[in-house]
């Protein structure tokens, strides 16, 4: 049953019709966006952290190293592709809740047994994380229509804050806790994202404006929404790569374990200022083709400099490397820009995270199995390198001003 608002616009009554409107744009909202994003890269970044120990403690293979950090980028893929379906069923405040329930259940699961519960544990958290990115920026297009470049920017500052947090706290943590306590510590922030989102996220009622955010089509025969998805996937793939072996190259390179842990961090926090500031301003501007350009460039100057001379200037690589993976908020901003409706927003969202994820899970697959191959590291960046060239590529297309 309907009833009608002052404007005269039909408005859902029914708890049914009201799970798929959009959720009310209130500051808390805000909060509750940014809390979730914080928990968003947290589970990667910590066992890159300490992947070794992890490693060493169950007497794995590096064939097991480099599955486990494929993993996520499988998962966001796999789970992404259900993310539109888990809104229709739940409406958008019980799937993020439910987001964040998942990855606290995983996040607990991964630290109980050996090899193969780790894995699990670690698919069951990023199942938790691929709902969270894809139903996030639905979330942000449909409550924040005005506001869409700064509530992105909060998204990603946040997502990167808590990527940073994850590679530089677990390794201290490691050493009170062992390895099993320091990540399962994680689960903590999590819990806490999902309290305040109970709190801060509720659907229109009655009187109040609402729009549907479920997608209506399929997107395939899009040519932009491929070009998105390419450019969304070479980037998510340069950024699990990183996050999944950058502190065992400086490792490598002579560095401790815990000055990887903290150049990983650096890398992620970068996005943090990068974030807060870029997509406002390129949200306002015609085509985003420029910003996404240079940040990529910037990106493969930092990759450069780790194969060239890893531990010369190690924390001017970290900065390098971090102001290209903060490409990731303009690919957030490019789904919301090149799309017209809510509907569509959530469509290319599924479509460019589910794709691109699962195109990204072989780059930390192919990084760590060339280093196996060649015993060296000079491949595997040879191999990032050609990547981030795709990636300039596609996306200086996907930051043209059209929409699908």
């Amino acid at each position: 049953m309907t009833t009608l608002s002052q404007s005269g616009r039909s408005v859902p009554r029914t708890r049914a019709e009201r799970r798929n409107t959009a959720l009310v744009g209130t500051p808390l909202l805000v909060v509750g966006v940014a809390l979730a994003a914080a928990n968003l890269r947290p589970a990667v970044t910590s066992l890159a952290a300490v992947l070794g120990e992890v490693r060493g403690s169950l007497g794995a293979s590096q064939a097991w190293a480099s599955l486990l950090t494929a993993v996520p980028s499988v998962c966001f893929g796999l789970a992404g592709v259900l993310a539109p379906r888990v809104n229709r069923g739940l409406g958008m405040a019980r799937a993020v809740g439910a987001a964040m329930a998942v990855l606290t259940a995983g996040l607990l699961l991964r630290v109980v047994d050996g090899p193969v519960v780790v894995l699990g544990g670690t698919l069951i958290a990023c199942s938790g994380i691929a709902l969270g990115n894809v139903l996030l920026p639905v979330v942000i297009k449909a409550a924040f229509p005005d506001r869409v470049g700064l509530v992105t920017g909060v998204y990603t500052a946040a997502l990167a804050a808590g990527g940073g947090l994850g590679a530089a706290a677990t390794s201290p943590l490691e050493r009170w806790l062992d390895w099993r306590g320091a990540l399962a510590a994680w689960a903590v922030l999590s819990a806490a994202a999902l309290l305040l989102w109970a709190v801060s996220a509720r659907h229109a009622e009655v009187g109040e404006q609402v729009r549907q955010v479920e997608p209506r089509r399929s997107l395939l025969r899009s040519r932009l929404a491929w070009v998105v998805t390419a450019f969304f996937g070479l980037q998510a793939l340069v950024a699990y790569t990183v996050m999944g072996w950058m502190p065992q190259l400086f490792v490598d390179a002579g560095l401790s374990r815990d000055a990887g842990g903290v150049l990983l961090a650096i890398t992620s926090t970068v996005g943090v200022p990068v974030s807060l500031l870029v997509p406002p301003i390129a949200a306002r501007a015609k085509d985003q083709s420029r910003w996404i350009g240079a940040m990529s460039a910037v990106g493969g100057l930092g990759v450069l400099g780790l194969w060239l001379a890893p531990a010369a200037v190690p924390l001017l690589w970290a900065v390098l490397v971090g102001v290209g993976m903060s490409v990731f908020s303009l690919a957030v901003v490019v789904i919301s820009l090149r799309t017209a409706t809510p509907e569509d927003t959530a469509a290319l969202s599924a479509m460019a995270q589910s794709i691109g994820y699962l195109v990204g899970a072989l780059g930390p697959f192919g990084f760590g199995f060339l280093h196996g191959l060649t015993g060296g590291w000079s491949a595997s960046l040879v191999f990032v390198l050609v990547i981030i060239a795709g990636q300039f590529t596609f996306g200086v297309a996907a930051g043209r001003d059209r929409t699908v």
